[in-house]
């Protein structure tokens, strides 16, 4: 079986690898991968973006299956495209994927069907925005509405700053048609969790919670970033908040999004809030996030092409997915500077070989081969994933072998699972 994964990431590493893992021994394809995917499948050098000149290489390679990673080529239309072809592919619609392409669209959605999340305006005008904002309580969320890389949110502590926000998006475009609309919300305070789960459309299948570091320092300091560092199973996520999820929030807007004609179909990520011991969503994505991905698939005791396929069969309800009793961690390393500018192309060393007892994980994101020479080539560089029998071991692998690996500029942060160590010393709940 021939088998696609779109996508250059850490989060893509870490699908290609789990489906290596496949008894099925699929052949694997990356497009356009990085230098780590290269040891586990053949890199097509097409960009994720680029819909026509993968549908043109899944038809000339004979493709049985294609996974898309990141979230661009979802809101372009892939899999529209695709299944037109009649071509098997993991991913929603670009009609269903306005989940995480609009935040406007989500917000209404989940208003109409009585979905819990915090109460916002949208707005598209600067004037309008500034004036709502003079009378809003303080600390204030503002959001760009379309795709941002993760980017694209301001927790506002101040007027001023809530100002600043609104001109930055508005006026002075600084996330570009992503922010030419944007969300100003009310601020939620509680602890974070993301909850993924596989649809096919009706079924929802709940991973374990993971829980990620979007500032870029420690103690939760600094601008955000796609991700910093995760861990899993997040112990905030107990076995009655994960059935409140899945009955108050995946279930309700997989129906909500089947009624809508927008069926939604592939991976459903629920970026949440729990506020008093209650579950808010703060966003949707419309595919695995990153780095929770580098935590999560781990932890998958089910073969992850047979859960694929059953989604895109429409059979999940068929299929029984189940959990390791682990616990995983992630450290992911960093270009300096990141998540402003930066630079690319330093030498990478340390880099460990793989380990056979998959208690530790290397998952190339921004990193490129140049002769015999590993490079940098991106903001986020790797991550790495410990996996233990509770979270102190997992932790403490994943940070024996990220401060082995050195690269100029590198910096990581040193609290990645500090909650997790704290809430459980025995082992995940």
């Amino acid at each position: 079986m021939k088998v696609l994964v779109v996508g250059s990431g850490g989060r893509e590493h870490a699908l290609v690898w789990k489906l290596a893992m496949s008894p099925r021994v699929p052949t694997l394809y990356c497009a356009p991968g990085n230098a780590g995917i290269e040891s586990l499948a053949t890199c097509v050098p097409i960009p994720a973006e680029d819909v026509t000149g993968l549908k043109a290489f899944v038809t000339a390679e004979g493709i049985d299956l294609t996974v898309v990673g990141p979230e661009a080529p979802l809101a372009a239309g892939i899999a529209d495209e695709f299944r037109k072809a009649k071509l098997r592919i993991f991913g929603p619609t670009k009609a269903a994927a306005q989940l995480e392409a609009s935040k406007s669209f989500t917000k209404d959605l989940l208003l109409r069907h009585g979905i819990p999340t915090a109460r916002s305006r949208t707005f598209d005008r600067v004037q309008p925005a500034l004036a709502y904002l003079e009378n809003h309580p303080l600390p204030v969320v503002v959001k760009a509405d379309g795709l941002a890389q993760g980017k694209g949110v301001v927790v506002a502590t101040s007027r001023d700053e809530a100002r600043g926000s609104v001109r930055a998006m508005l006026e002075e475009q600084a996330f570009g048609a992503a922010g030419q609309r944007i969300v100003i919300e009310e601020f939620l305070d509680g602890e974070e969790v993301t909850i993924m789960a596989f649809t096919d459309g009706k079924a929802v299948v709940p991973m374990v919670a993971a829980q990620d570091h979007k500032r870029v320092g420690d103690d939760d300091t600094g601008p955000n970033t796609g991700g910093m560092g995760s861990y899993a199973p997040a112990p905030v996520a107990t076995a009655t908040l994960r059935a409140t999820v899945q009955r108050e929030i995946l279930v309700p807007v997989v129906e909500a999004m089947a009624k809508a004609g927008r069926p939604y179909q592939g991976v459903l990520y629920a970026g949440l809030m729990i506020v008093k011991g209650k579950p808010y969503v703060l966003e949707f994505n419309a595919r695995f996030g990153d780095p929770e991905t580098q935590v999560v698939l781990p932890l998958l005791d089910t073969d992850f092409l047979d859960v694929i396929e059953a989604v895109v069969e429409h059979r999940l309800d068929q299929l029984t997915v189940s959990w390791k009793a682990a616990a995983a961690v992630c450290v992911v390393l960093a270009s300096g500077g990141y998540p402003g500018s930066y630079q690319n192309g330093f030498p990478i060393a340390g880099v460990p070989p793989q380990d056979p007892t998959q208690r530790m994980l290397v998952f190339h994101a921004g990193t490129k081969q140049v002769g015999d020479r590993l490079m940098t080539a991106g903001g986020r560089v790797m991550g790495v994933t410990g996996i233990g029998l509770d979270f102190q071991e997992a932790r403490a692998a994943a940070y024996r072998v990220a401060q082995g690996i050195t690269f100029d500029g590198c910096h990581f942060r040193t609290d990645i699972g500090h909650r997790a160590v704290a809430a459980t010393k025995s082992g995940p709940a």
